[in-house]
């Protein structure tokens, strides 16, 4: 997105992102069906849902909806932040896994 802006043009890359959404959306909607924890009943898993929305609107704004380069580039920093928050959060299944 950064260096090949020309790259952004082709089918796979427009589709793919999409797939990847879904496919996060179908598994927190899975986890809460197994698990039998639903969000306002389970802290953590509220943190995690709402920072899986975060990361997809991140992840919008880093590929298609940045105005500019730096904002896109801010966006996807900060994707990646919310991404290591939702791995720490499910590893110890608490919305403040840090302290």
């Amino acid at each position: 997105m950064l260096r090949a802006p020309a790259l952004l043009h082709h089918p796979w890359v427009r589709t793919v992102p999409h797939v990847v959404d879904t496919g996060l959306l179908a598994s927190a909607i899975a986890l809460v069906i197994i698990t039998k924890q639903y969000p306002l009943a389970a802290p953590w898993l509220t943190a995690k849902i709402i920072a899986l929305v975060l990361y997809i609107a991140l992840g919008m704004i880093a590929l298609k909806h940045g105005e500019t380069k730096s904002v896109r580039l801010i966006a996807w920093i900060t994707a990646q932040g919310v991404f290591a928050y939702i791995v720490a959060v499910a590893l110890t299944r608490s919305p403040l896994p840090l302290v």
